[in-house]
């Protein structure tokens, strides 16, 4: 399987991947920056379902 026809989600880690080897940072900086990103999208999702309802 070609990445052009993966799940979106995996294009994007794959491309998150890449960005974050070619600026060199360093794995543990890399998941503390991602966890934060993690919880702002959560609290984006969870506003999201209650807008829905």
């Amino acid at each position: 399987m070609s990445l052009n026809s993966a799940p979106k989600h995996i294009q994007l880690a794959v491309d998150l991947i890449q960005l974050l080897e070619e600026n060199h940072i360093e794995p543990e900086l890399a998941l503390k920056a991602l966890e934060i990103v993690s919880q702002d999208c959560q609290k984006k999702l969870a506003e999201q379902t209650q807008s829905e309802d």
